[in-house]
């Protein structure tokens, strides 16, 4: 695969390694007609996620061959992408790539925003987190057993608590001091990020203190983060209508292609 530096000047031509599965697709595959923060997905054309790959040409003096990225990627194993801009490189390779869709990517940096810039946790103090074991509630639950949070979390299942205010009260007798919440697409990260972005000096997505802070907990086993993987862009439709019935259990990946 060869770009042409004519026609795509800032183009490079990659190799999708993973992508994941996430359940905000699914109102992508709908026609907006009013007004939507993501376009529609359009006909005939691969289904657009944030994943990872490596770049194999390139017209673009910002990425060279042999580089890992992590961003919007397509469900395909060979690309190319025009739209850079959106587009990250990777320089810790000493975890599993497939971080990249998920902890140590845009649902992790949307937890860490939305946890320590908007709810501006203190010690000691208890946290809910709802939906845990979607995107953005897996990667935070964990940030927040870190700081020596009280947190418990909760997530669809078979194994439901048949009273969910007693449950909440059995756990939390003092009260909640912080409610992370995802079901109702009002979590504290995306809710509030356009206010925050409002502050003159806001580091919503400061990837470089994200990545000083998760990084070393990862490496320390701080961090436990649950993935669940399965192989082949044969499997990634499956895969991603299992998350709206909870068949997945951890971050939901799709392993396009293996090295």
């Amino acid at each position: 695969m060869q770009v042409s530096n004519k026609q795509v000047p800032l183009a490079f031509s990659s190799r999708t390694s993973t992508c994941p599965a996430i359940p905000y697709m699914r109102a992508r595959m709908t026609d907006h007609r009013r007004f939507s923060y993501v376009d529609s997905f359009k006909p005939g054309s691969p289904i657009i996620g944030y994943g990872v790959a490596r770049v194999l040409e390139s017209g673009n003096p910002k990425f060279n061959p042999g580089d890992l990225v992590w961003g919007f990627t397509g469900w395909e194993e060979y690309s190319v992408i025009t739209a850079t801009e959106s587009l990250f490189k990777i320089h810790h390779t000493d975890v599993p790539l497939s971080y990249y869709t998920g902890l140590l990517g845009m649902p992790g940096m949307t937890a860490y925003a939305g946890f320590y810039e908007i709810c501006s946790p203190k010690r000691g103090e208890t946290v809910y987190v709802s939906a845990a074991s979607g995107a953005v509630g897996s990667a935070c639950w964990p940030i927040c057993k870190v700081d020596w949070l009280l947190c418990c979390w909760s997530a669809g299942s078979k194994e439901k608590e048949a009273d969910l205010d007693a449950a909440l009260r059995r756990y939390f007798p003092d009260g909640i001091d912080i409610y992370f919440e995802n079901v109702g697409g009002k979590n504290a990260g995306c809710g509030a990020a356009k206010h925050e972005a409002q502050r003159p000096n806001s580091s919503l997505w400061d990837d470089l203190t994200f990545l000083e802070t998760v990084l070393p907990y990862i490496k320390q086993g701080k961090i436990t983060y649950v993935e669940d993987v399965v192989d082949g862009l044969d499997n990634a439709p499956a895969a991603l209508i299992g998350l709206y019935s909870g068949r997945n259990v951890g971050k939901q990946v799709v392993v396009v292609s293996r090295e």
